[in-house]
């Protein structure tokens, strides 16, 4: 089998580090991208085969815009899901940000860069230890630092990965800067080829369903088919869709494998009642604490990143 193409946002970012903990052990092709847009469209263009999506986060929930990318702009289905830590540090250079006592002065950064995703996960210390400090949004936390590091001498600082500190040569002024230490992010793996691995913690089921306008009580009518069969909805939430104001499907996530024998019954049930449901995928779960098989992380290839 040839080497899958996986795309995914920059090298040295949160989702570079998640690609890898899921990959571990595999042979792949990392093909970098500077946004999202450009991570869905690599493989919807069939460019890669699978792309890495941040979906949730502990601290923000949802990432809307990620979700609105799969649901409106792609015809992707969902094929993993996992779960892995967002661990963020303010980087910079120590000796330009150096305090008398050695550790570093807050007033020597005047403007801290990050993606806005991860600035507003530091909400609290950025307001706490940098609340005169402007704070820039980009692309990436990958591309944060890499301004920084381009910018010697400004003050600069930025919201990131030690990984990327590391292969930047810059410092980590302050470790975990996170609002809360349980900082986890969803990612889902996207794509025409199924993925397999032996270790799921779960089977999962993703859906969209949108009722019908003159059906009052719908939504209870749709939670009834699922609760009297005891299936279990792990997530269920509202999105505007697009068509009309106050017209919104619901996304569900289900915690059961489109292969029972219950979870298509109910689908059908909900669409006997004039909802329309769309599949997103059914797929395997994996938690941080499930370990790949094959043991250290494959470097795999990289394409497209930037050093």
């Amino acid at each position: 089998m040839s080497v899958r193409r996986v795309a995914l946002l920059p090298r040295n970012t949160v989702s570079d580090e998640a690609a890898r903990h899921l990959f571990r052990g595999m042979e792949v092709e990392y093909v970098y991208c500077k946004m999202i847009s450009d991570v869905f469209q690599a493989t919807a263009r069939g460019e890669t085969d699978w792309s890495v999506i941040p979906i949730e986060n502990t601290i923000e929930g949802s990432v809307s815009l990620h979700l609105d990318w799969l649901v409106h702009e792609v015809d992707l289905p969902v094929r993993a899901e996992w779960v892995y830590p967002s661990v963020l540090h303010l980087i910079g250079r120590l000796d330009e940000a150096r305090s008398d006592d050695g550790g570093w002065d807050p007033q020597k950064i005047v403007r801290v860069y990050s993606h806005p995703v991860a600035m507003a996960q530091c909400t609290k210390f950025l307001r706490s230890r940098l609340p005169h400090a402007e704070p820039v949004a980009v692309g990436s936390t990958s591309e944060a630092v890499e301004i920084v590091r381009d910018n010697p001498g400004r003050g600069w600082a930025a919201v990131g990965t030690r990984i990327a500190a590391e292969n930047m040569g810059l410092d980590v002024l302050q470790p975990r800067v996170m609002d809360h230490d349980n900082n986890f992010t969803r990612f889902f793996l996207v794509g025409h080829p199924p993925f397999e691995r032996p270790d799921a913690n779960m089977h999962k089921t993703s859906i969209l369903v949108t009722l019908p306008e003159d059906y009052p009580g719908a939504l209870h009518q749709v939670l009834s088919a699922f609760a009297w069969r005891r299936i279990n909805l792990s997530r269920i939430e509202s999105r505007p869709t697009r068509k009309k104001l106050g017209n919104y499907y619901f996304y569900i996530d289900i915690e059961m494998s489109l292969d029972s024998v219950l979870l298509p019954a109910a689908l059908a049930e909900i669409e006997a009642i004039g909802c329309q449901v769309r599949i997103l995928g059914s797929y395997p779960s994996f938690s941080y604490e499930a370990e790949p098989p094959g043991g250290s992380a494959s470097p795999g290839k990289e394409s497209g990143a930037r050093d």
